[in-house]
């Protein structure tokens, strides 16, 4: 397959983002890049990624057969990610795969005739809190039942992007993989406003209740923006480099009797005595039994010939 210029241009500026003998260090963003346009990574995506980046196939194939998120085959407009593993499983996890299972008439990572929505479990969703969750292109549905997981399925198949219960509204997986390729999403409302969930916060409401929150801690302190946040960048990175310009402080005059005092004190010689656990009536036994030349049972011990072996 040959890729498409804006494809190309984008390669060369996820490359650019980083140092040049570093470049392979692109790699992932890249493999996001390539599925964002076939909608999963292919053997020609393989070897535009090698062919960009100076490295062979195989490389770039290990990488993509490591990651989840790297799609090996077709995959629909919609991923849809249940997930199965203990806490949501226990919760009816499964109940809510095998409802979508049966519905769409798809296994795990099988996509619909139509290829609208892919279907697959998923070993943790890392939101334990709000479980059971499935994700669709990986923005969350939280606490779903059965019926609730097939309603959204169902608004998907019928052209609707139902609101996911945290994040942005809904975008193909195609659109998801430019922004984790590190593109902006330029749509209208695809940027979420709203802080977190109750389910997240519980941990801290109960450290603030029982008197163990960081002291001085405002769990309403805002984030800052990017413009705040690359200024306070730019201000410690002029510290620092202030601190480095710094001559060094000289040495601070040493007793030299002082520091040799102190050195033996704090490295004792080794003592004679036995190693803890040596058994010394064994050690006299045997040393007594050698001067009356018997051995440890009072035979006399045999004659050795030549070459040293007893006889």
């Amino acid at each position: 397959m040959s890729f498409s210029e804006t494809t190309r241009t984008r390669a060369r500026e996820i490359i650019a983002r980083y140092p040049a003998d570093r470049s392979r260090s692109a790699l992932l963003p890249l493999l996001h890049l390539v599925q964002s346009e076939e909608g999963y990574v292919s053997p020609a995506g393989v070897e535009f990624c090698a062919e960009v980046l100076g490295l062979n196939k195989a490389q770039v194939g290990a990488v993509a057969t490591f990651y989840t998120m790297y799609k090996r085959k077709p995959t629909g407009d919609y991923l849809v990610s249940v997930c199965t593993n203990t806490m949501c499983d226990v919760l009816g996890g499964q109940v809510v795969y095998d409802t979508l299972a049966e519905h769409l008439g798809v296994g795990h990572e099988e996509t619909t005739a139509d290829g609208k929505i892919t279907l697959e479990h998923a070993e943790c969703l890392a939101a334990c809190d709000y479980g059971p969750v499935m994700t669709v292109n990986y923005d969350f549905f939280d606490n779903v039942e059965p019926q609730g997981a097939l309603g959204v399925v169902q608004e998907l198949q019928a052209g609707g992007r139902p609101m996911p219960t945290r994040g942005a509204r809904l975008c193909t997986l195609k659109e998801m993989a430019v922004q984790l390729a590190g593109f902006a999403d330029e749509r209208d409302g695809a940027v979420a406003d709203g802080g977190p969930g109750e389910p997240s916060l519980r941990g801290l409401r109960l450290a603030e209740q029982h008197g163990v929150a960081v002291p001085g801690y405002d769990p309403k302190t805002p984030i800052r923006s990017k413009a705040e946040a690359d200024r306070a960048a730019a201000e410690a990175k002029a510290k620092a480099e202030a601190e480095k310009e710094k001559p060094a402080p000289a040495p601070e005059p040493r007793d030299a009797r002082a520091a040799e005092a102190a050195g033996v004190a704090a490295n004792r010689p080794a003592g004679d005595g036995k190693p803890a656990g040596d058994d010394a009536d064994a050690q006299k036994r045997n040393l007594k039994d050698a001067e009356a030349g018997t051995d440890a049972d009072g035979a006399e011990p045999a004659e050795a010939n030549g070459t040293g072996v007893r006889k």
